[in-house]
């Protein structure tokens, strides 16, 4: 049955809690959701000084979140319907460490513990080390918990390291209390994102699935496209988009909303590999879906200091695009299969799912409101949050009883912990790098072996990407080659956004492409289909995913960086580039039919060349595209 497999393919990470540590969890989470308020809206400045609220707020975080990790996931899967002994003491740890660290904030300061730091901060410190080491390999698994550890102990050894990894040697006492009471390690770069930045889009994001936000979506998608041909696969890729934009998460997204839509799909008449494709692609796209997006979008903004809303503003033509073409290709296969809409007595009244679901709308009108017309980004995602959480108590149906809401509260902690957890650890490795000197020393190398070939150094980056995808977390791989990779891509002449939404892209299609394709492999199991027969489709499927990067790179007016004319002009040709590309693709275009061997090619080549930026090659891909409407005309007549 279709909902024994989905239940199969959810993900056994989470440990199930008794009621003391539950409660311990519950109780972390309201006291570091209560601290992100009292620093963001500035209400703690007077309580706290000055100094506390900087790197002291980041520490008091991980003492509240990084707990969650050695609660809620295991040492090994076998361990997960037991929680030890030793759990509970590390748990304990990651609270009693970074809260010494946070107490002792103006001693780090006055006494220079950073680089001479005493007996009992660096023994603490060493602990420190360690537990995040640990929460990285039980929240991400060892690929990136061997890579941590491997750069955050390389400065060790830095002079003794060949070609570019040669640096100057530090002591370990040095490595420590750089690491943990410096600027940079474990307060660095991305948990201040953390901190600042994306505790609160996380609570919004768990307070709209919590309340049914997800459901609606799907039933308000279902209500406008269900009853037209292939009406479930569509509604498949709107209601995809819409709710991986609010999880940010591929494989939560596929086994969410999957667990719908796949087993819809199938009844429809679409085959289990092809609805399982459909998924994979429709859910791998709201990473970068505004206006959540995932977590590598609010690095991003950091880390090139702008601001959230112009990294949401700028990725929203690449998704659009990319939707664009998911949409059509799964319209030409239905066209082609002759598959019709569903009934109209299946289907959810539009009018019904708005009266019930209204306020949805209404929360995100409010986070849009305060994050573009007020700016004030940090507290957008807060008003949002309690503006849901109060329109929803209206209704019985998503009304948070006590049990929901405990439960709400836990799911936020687990949730802030693992991203917590990665963050931490990530900041441990560009820690290394920084202090190495490396990072620098690595562009330099770069643009030299490319012999200063801007597109052969754009080509390198892809492949790090896709490999880096393979086995991190799109958030991880992003992080790194963004310190390693982006500022030789920057150096060459590209735009720095537009090389940061490519990174990301490209870290992505691990998850659509063989052999990895970990978000086909769990659709596939929802679908109880063949796991690489769904690869390939979904590479198929998201054909577009794989030049929207490189395009975005080569023209950054697709991220609206440009003249007027000149966006309109490269957003319009790559609009009609997408919708050639894609149906030549699947071998159907709307309003001419199936296309031949001939024409899918031309329709391919003169949407690729459409899609292109460039004046000469527009004009030949749309000579290409001309020629394919011609073409079927002259045969329809014959």
């Amino acid at each position: 049955m279709p909902t024994q497999r989905a239940e199969q393919a959810k993900p056994s990470r989470y440990r199930d809690l008794p009621p003391a540590p539950r409660f311990f969890s519950i109780a972390l989470t309201c006291m570091g959701i209560a601290t992100a308020v009292l620093f963001l809206f500035r209400l703690g400045v007077s309580v706290w000084g000055q100094y506390v609220v900087g790197t002291g707020y980041l520490h008091l975080i991980i003492a509240f979140f990084l707990p969650q990790v050695f609660l809620h996931f295991p040492a090994s899967p076998r361990l997960r319907h037991k929680l030890s002994w030793y759990d509970v003491i590390l748990a304990l740890v990651c609270v009693v460490v970074p809260f010494y660290f946070f107490l002792h904030g103006q001693d780090i300061l006055d006494y220079g513990w950073e680089v001479f730091p005493p007996r009992l901060p660096l023994v603490m410190g060493i602990v420190y080390w360690a537990v995040v080491l640990e929460s990285v390999r039980r929240s991400v698994g060892l690929l990136l918990f061997f890579m941590v550890l491997a750069f955050s102990l390389y400065p060790l050894w830095g002079s003794h390291m060949p070609g570019i990894l040669l640096s100057k040697s530090f002591s370990f006492s040095r490595l420590v209390g750089y690491y943990v009471m410096g600027p940079e390690g474990v307060t660095g770069l991305p948990t201040r994102v953390l901190g600042n930045l994306f505790i609160g889009f996380m609570l919004f994001g768990v307070v709209l699935t919590v309340t049914g936000a997800g459901r609606f979506f799907l039933d308000a998608a279902m209500s406008v496209l269900g009853n037209v041909r292939g009406g479930t696969s569509k509604v498949a890729v709107v209601g995809s988009a819409m709710v991986g934009s609010l999880s940010g998460s591929v494989i939560t997204n596929v086994i969410t909303t999957g667990s719908f839509t796949i087993p819809a799909m199938k009844r429809s008449g679409y085959p289990g590999y092809y609805a399982a494709a459909i998924e994979t692609c429709a859910s791998t796209g709201g990473t970068l879906m505004p206006p959540i997006m995932g977590a590598a979008a609010f690095l991003m903004a950091t880390m090139l200091n702008i601001s959230y809303a112009e990294v949401a503003i700028a990725a929203a033509i690449p998704s659009i695009l990319y939707y664009v073409g998911l949409f059509i290709q799964v319209d030409g296969y239905a066209a082609k299969a002759g598959l019709k809409g569903l009934a109209p007595g299946e289907l959810p009244r539009f009018g019904r799912v708005l009266k019930t679901g209204w306020f949805y709308l209404l929360a995100f009108a409010v986070l849009i409101y305060v994050l573009f017309v007020l700016r004030r980004e940090a507290q957008a995602p807060f008003y949002a949050a309690a503006f849901l959480i109060l329109l929803g108590m209206i209704r019985k149906e998503t009304r948070l009883s006590p049990g929901a809401f405990f439960g709400f509260v836990e799911g936020v902690g687990r949730v802030i912990g693992e991203i917590a957890a990665i963050l931490a650890g990530i900041g441990l490795l560009i820690g290394s790098l920084l202090l190495t000197g490396v990072a620098q020393t690595l562009s330099s190398e770069l643009i030299t072996l490319a012999g200063g070939n801007a597109i052969l150094l754009l080509g390198m980056g892809a492949i790090a990407s896709f490999i880096l995808g393979m086995g991190l977390t799109v958030t991880a791989c992003y992080l790194l080659l963004a310190v390693l990779l982006a500022p030789a891509l920057v150096e060459v002449g590209f735009d720095p956004l537009a090389i940061h939404i490519f990174i990301v892209y490209c870290g992505m299609l691990s998850f659509i492409t063989p052999p990895v394709a970990i978000g086909a492999y769990a659709a596939a199991a929802i679908a109880g289909a063949n796991p690489m027969k769904t690869a390939l489709q979904s590479v198929q499927l998201g054909a577009i995913k794989y030049f929207i990067p490189f395009f975005v790179v080569i023209s950054p007016a697709f991220i609206l960086h440009g003249t007027p004319m000149e966006i309109l002009r490269v957003v319009g040709t790559g609009a009609v580039g997408v919708v050639f590309l894609a149906s030549g693709i699947e071998g159907y275009l709307v309003w001419v039919g199936t296309l031949g061997t001939l024409n899918r090619v031309l329709s391919m080549c003169g949407g690729f060349l459409l899609f292109m930026p460039g004046w000469t090659s527009n004009l030949i891909g749309a000579f290409m595209a001309g020629g394919v409407i011609l073409l079927a005309r002259m045969r329809s007549k014959g």
